[in-house]
């Protein structure tokens, strides 16, 4: 892959041959790995590297984010937006650090991001030397794996393989950590080093097809059904199997739930969907799950949020599980088939035994199935109640989709406006929605908008967040304003840590205990002090002209829209429930 860029990447006059330092080698193999922006916050350790980042010219593009999480994230909504791997670049110590609640999101939600530290020479490390930590130790719960870079001759070939491993199988989070002084030595590196690149992994094999007995056997237990579903995840995103999907549950004619990190994945107005399911997800799809029959159960993992009690966890539902990642199967949940592959190829292959046996089912003896979904759907629909003195969470979110036409990438932080965005904004195409699901961090939603925003430009991308997450983020509106990005900043601002404060007072006699965000500044005064302009709704009768004027006005745009203070998500799964015990509201 390497063999036809070499000389076209080069500035004219310069010569790889030559011995290079391990800074330029470094950027060099970045660029070869077809890397065009790179997220990052300067310092010490990795002053070779910056130094010759300003010699790559517009090859390799460099976005001064101004905190070391804040570039994670972006990287994370970089990836997430495009399915590339975003890349990252901080120093050692504390830009180390810093980083480490962006890796650990990135590793629980498969995001592959590629983020280079910074470290002390090599002869100091162990002795406790200025800005020195662990960086391989800390990280290593987190990653899919990490390096040290001990001989300069090898850093090409790491690249190399970090990008392959962070990409492939399970895509998640690797770390490349580079003593300074690796970056300072010089070796040869040209052509032939860079065709000499080859990867050796042979304990890494991920796998892609399914054996063809495991997926007919699975199959013949899916059509022999009468209550089944259809439960995909993120792992469908990150396969590209979107069109697989929609053509699998088409052909099976059964409903299909996905969860958070899946949204999108399946088209949500489609008359199969049954939306999102999960500790607030529609009651139908809880019900449907708990009166399953078989659950065939694709790139998901069976996390909590979905399962609630696992005891009460479809009692009587077989379970088909297909997961590229052979730890996932039967982790949390007894798997009765269960399947390692790919979800692309494992669907195709279904499709593909379908058509040859022809035995595509009737959608016909599913009716009793869809009925009484019908049933449930009519019993707890999603709804609020309307007011005239104060916007409710759920009307914004009508509106935003209304406005966009549910085609916008929105980017949330967790909490309640994220739960409120799954239920009330239809999703209907795969990376629209950049969100924080394992890890549950606030802060992620601005940062990941803005690598969204400058990876895809021509896009509208919006940051839909809360006024608590937001302003753990905020100074990244700086690197919003720099850059020239057009990103939206929508906060729902309730005066509190919303979520937090529903828990309080569902489950703690209301004793309400720091979630008071009374001191929260004057968000347009905030934007105005970075640049960027700043619009208020207050009332019901403001939201849709706010909303407009701010969707339509170029440039960074923050918005805050002030919303009902006590207003609740619902349903609800209580602490210790099964998943058909939903608070309804």
């Amino acid at each position: 892959m390497f063999a036809n860029t070499a000389d076209q990447t080069m500035h004219p006059g310069t010569e790889l041959q030559e011995p290079i330092r391990g800074a330029r080698i470094l950027l060099e193999a970045l660029v070869r790995e077809g890397v065009d922006t790179i997220f990052g916050y300067p310092g010490g350790a990795v002053l070779h590297i910056y130094d010759e980042l300003v010699k790559m010219g517009p090859r390799l593009r460099h976005v001064l984010a101004r905190h070391e999480q804040g570039a994670v994230h972006m990287a994370e909504g970089y990836s997430k937006a495009t399915g590339r791997t975003g890349v990252v670049l901080v120093t050692s110590g504390p830009g180390a650090t810093n980083t480490v609640t962006g890796i650990a999101n990135a590793y629980m939600d498969s995001t592959p991001l590629v983020i280079i530290t910074g470290q002390v020479p090599r002869k100091m490390i162990g002795t406790d030397a200025f800005q020195e930590v662990d960086t391989i130790g800390i990280t290593r719960p987190c990653t899919k794996y990490n390096y040290m870079v001990r001989d300069v001759r090898e850093l090409a070939g790491i690249v190399h393989e970090a990008f392959y491993l962070a990409g492939s199988g399970r895509p998640g989070p690797v770390l490349i950590d580079v003593p300074k002084d690796v970056t300072a030595e010089k070796t040869p590196f040209g052509e032939t080093e860079a065709g000499a690149l080859k990867l050796s992994l042979p304990g890494y094999r991920p796998p892609v097809a399914a054996k063809k007995a495991q997926v007919d056997q699975a199959l013949e237990r899916v059509l022999a059904a009468r209550r089944p579903v259809l439960y995909v995840g993120g792992g469908i995103i990150h396969a590209g199997a979107a069109e697989e999907l929609l053509a699998l549950a088409h052909a099976l004619h059964i409903p299909v739930t996905p969860t958070l990190m899946g949204l999108g994945c399946f088209p949500a107005a489609h008359p199969l969907s049954l939306g999102m399911l999960g500790m607030h997800g529609t009651y139908w799809a809880n019900m449907a799950m708990t009166e399953a029959d078989l659950i065939l159960a694709i790139g998901v993992r069976f996390d909590d949020r979905v399962t609630g009690a696992l005891e009460k966890f479809a009692p009587n539902a077989e379970i088909v599980h297909v997961d590229i990642d052979a730890s996932s199967l039967g982790k949390n949940v007894p798997t009765h088939w269960a399947i390692e592959g790919d979800a692309k190829a494992v669907m195709r292959q279904m499709l593909n035994a379908i058509e040859a046996e022809g035995c595509r089912p009737s959608p016909g003896r599913l009716d009793t199935w869809w009925s009484k979904i019908a049933e449930w759907k009519a019993r707890a629909p999603l709804t609020y109640e309307p007011s005239k003195d104060v916007i409710k969470p759920q009307q914004l979110c009508e509106e935003l989709n209304r406005l966009t036409g549910g085609e916008a990438i929105i980017a949330t932080d967790v909490g309640q406006h994220q739960m409120w965005l799954a239920q009330y904004y239809g999703f209907s195409q795969p990376r629209q929605l950049l969100t924080s699901g394992g890890l549950g961090a606030m802060g992620y939603g601005f940062p990941a908008a803005l690598g969204a925003q400058i990876a895809l430009p021509e896009r509208q991308v919006i940051a839909f967040v809360g006024d608590g997450g937001f302003q753990m983020t905020a100074q990244e509106l700086a690197t919003a304003v720099q850059y020239g990005t057009n990103t939206k900043i929508v906060v729902m601002n309730n005066n509190s840590l919303g979520m937090v404060r529903q828990w309080q007072q569902l489950f703690y006699n209301h004793n309400y205990s720091s979630v008071d965000m009374e001191w929260t500044p004057d968000f347009l005064k905030l934007a105005s002090a970075y640049g960027a302009a700043g619009l208020r709704a207050r009332h019901p009768g403001e939201l849709a002209s706010v909303l407009e004027r701010g969707l339509s006005t170029p440039g960074v745009v923050v918005m805050d829209i002030v919303v009902e203070v006590e207003e609740n998500v619902y349903p609800m799964i209580p602490p210790g429930a099964g998943i058909s015990e939903m608070v309804l509201g």
